[in-house]
């Protein structure tokens, strides 16, 4: 064989194994055995791939204090989902602060052992939905896809994609896979005050609205279970706090005394979410020397 032809094939070889490295890859499976939770992240080259989650936040349903009614619904949820029997996806929407994600996390730690995994997506990521739903398709286990603080501007690629898969795709077509989704916006998406003029009247005065607002609510009511979360009151923030330092070990006649700088610290903040009340018990219990090993 001609030595420059030889030469010209050996540089098309390298040529087309430095384009199959950047050209996107179909996912792999990760070691299913290896956690319980997993992160879909992109690599540099574009690839994704699932991360586990080596370190699961020990979070427990009776950590979560104020927010009994939320979390039977999203306990009631996950258990027929875990069952076999039908469940919904789910969306959290309220204030910052009030549970929304602790409340998934610890109904992952209460159902993990019956076989519930959770695979956290980002917003950006959610074009590969349908990828991530093969993958576990064929797994004995059970997945959430949790996304967090989901809201979307308009023209964002992951909105069509996440709607077309709540619609019940056939590539979403699976009963081992729910959404669970938070949120601080109710419908995910931004509301003007001037997508009020769009709502039209009939003339027994019914109103109905228009065709913007009914685009923001479409993606929103494909969520089969809604659960909201509501700021909490002086005495709800109080309970919360007096359960994480207990749940931190603070002597009970320290936690008596803690009131008054719970309530300080809350007002600096500028809020009395379950958020703050956590980060004011870490603070307390560790200014009073309080292990956490």
């Amino acid at each position: 064989m001609n030595p420059n032809f030889e030469h010209l094939l050996v540089r098309a070889e390298q040529l087309i194994g430095r384009i199959e490295s950047i050209l996107p890859q179909p996912l792999s499976a990760p070691d299913w055995g290896a956690a319980i939770a997993w992160r879909y992240r992109k690599r540099s080259n574009g690839h994704g791939v699932l991360e586990p989650v080596r370190h699961v936040a020990a979070m427990r349903l009776s950590d979560l204090q104020e927010i009994d009614a939320q979390k039977e619904k999203i306990v009631r949820n996950t258990e027929q989902f875990v069952q076999g029997r039908p469940a919904n996806n789910v969306l959290l929407t309220g204030a910052r602060g009030t549970g929304k994600s602790s409340l998934v996390k610890a109904c992952l730690n209460a159902f993990a052992a019956q076989g519930l995994r959770l695979i956290e997506v980002d917003k950006s990521d959610l074009t590969d939905l349908p990828d991530i739903v093969e993958v576990v398709a064929a797994r004995p286990e059970k997945f959430i896809v949790f996304c967090d603080d989901l809201s979307f501007e308009e023209g964002e690629p992951g909105y069509k994609a996440l709607k077309s898969i709540l619609d019940g795709s056939v590539a979403a077509a699976t009963p081992n896979v729910l959404i669970y989704a938070t949120s601080n916006r109710r419908h995910l998406l931004p509301e003007y005050m001037k997508e009020n003029l769009s709502y039209q009247h009939s003339e027994d005065g019914e109103v109905h609205p228009g065709e913007v607002v009914e685009e923001k609510i479409s993606l929103s009511e494909r969520f089969g279970l809604w659960v909201s979360f509501y700021p909490f009151s002086q005495d709800e923030y109080l309970v919360i706090v007096r359960q994480w330092l207990t749940a931190l070990g603070v002597p009970e006649s320290a936690i008596e005394a803690a009131r008054a700088e719970a309530l300080v610290w809350a007002l600096e903040r500028g809020s009395r979410s379950g958020r703050v009340a956590y980060q004011f018990a870490r603070d307390f219990a560790g200014r009073h020397g309080v292990s956490t090993a």
